[in-house]
């Protein structure tokens, strides 16, 4: 069975940068073990990901926005096109069994935040949720105990340091 992994983050990092190279082993990696990668198509981490996949021969979707002057990188092998930003998260968020959240600024944060309250609301089945960053981590700690407070299910996002880590949470989750 075919699992595509949605993979956020930003568009900033360049070729050489620690986190554009995360990326890339990160795509590299779920790519040897089966998964295609879905990201939103454009240059930094979103590239990174998609070329680390491309490069072993996995299948890269893209969901790209049509009123963005942003030409998608040479590395999809599918691109799905999306008339607004809101319409580009939620093809993003239906394509993927899990999702992973690397590094990234408000764009990145409004699309965790999205499939956060997708799960927590339970408005679609189960899917594994991965964040890697210091940053997301201390968000995920946050708001866990927000969540506690109000009485809801913790967890929903996991923390994960490494590449071998999110591949080896993700297969686990995912029975591959």
């Amino acid at each position: 069975m075919e699992r595509t992994i949605t993979i956020f983050g930003s568009a900033k990092p360049k070729p050489g940068d620690a986190q554009y190279e995360f990326a890339y082993q990160l795509g590299s990696r779920l790519a040897e073990e089966g998964f295609n990668i879905c990201t939103g198509g454009y240059a930094g981490i979103m590239e990174a990901a998609s070329k680390g996949a491309y490069d072993k021969g996995g299948l890269v979707y893209a969901v790209t926005v049509d009123n963005w002057n942003s030409n998608p990188n040479p590395y999809i092998t599918i691109e799905v096109r999306g008339k607004t930003l809101f319409e580009r998260i939620e093809k993003l968020i239906e394509m993927g069994d899990a999702y992973v959240v690397l590094q990234g600024g408000t764009g990145t944060f409004l699309e965790l935040a999205a499939i956060w309250e997708y799960a927590n609301k339970k408005l679609q089945p189960p899917k594994p949720i991965v964040c890697h960053s210091e940053m997301w981590k201390t968000i995920v700690e946050v708001m866990d105990k927000q969540m506690q407070f109000e009485g809801r299910e913790t967890g929903l996002v996991k923390p994960c340091e490494s590449v071998e880590e999110i591949v080896n949470y993700l297969k686990s989750k995912l029975n591959t």
